[in-house]
């Protein structure tokens, strides 16, 4: 496994139940701040095989950006049973709820490749 790939999991896992991170902040504290969609890619192949938290990643904005409306409600339903409140047009309050991990944790690979 990458490095950068390795960092993104562990981020992921360590965010804790009611917070949500987006997916260009998790690209930044795992190495590679241009890295959003590459975290989409690994948050999409490799939840089910690493147990992750998925449904606490959204997008830059604050909202639940999947496009597919019964994924998108599922994430909701997910959120809301950790005690985060979505509104009506599916945002998340980031000053409330975005979660800011030490970001010095995930730089344990910074001198190899990214990818």
């Amino acid at each position: 496994m990458k490095p950068f790939t390795a960092n993104v999991i562990a981020i992921i896992k360590q965010i804790p139940a009611g917070q949500v991170m987006t997916y260009g902040q998790i690209a930044r504290v795992a190495g590679s701040p241009r890295a959003a969609r590459q975290v989409v890619r690994i948050l999409h192949a490799m939840s089910r095989k690493h147990n992750l938290p998925w449904h606490r990643v959204i997008n830059s904005k604050g909202e639940i950006g999947l496009r597919d409306s019964a994924s998108a409600e599922l994430q909701s339903e997910y959120l809301r049973e950790e005690g985060v409140e979505i509104s009506a047009d599916r945002m998340i309050n980031l000053t409330h709820y975005q979660y800011h991990p030490d970001e010095t944790i995930a730089h344990w690979h910074e001198d190899e490749p990214e990818w």
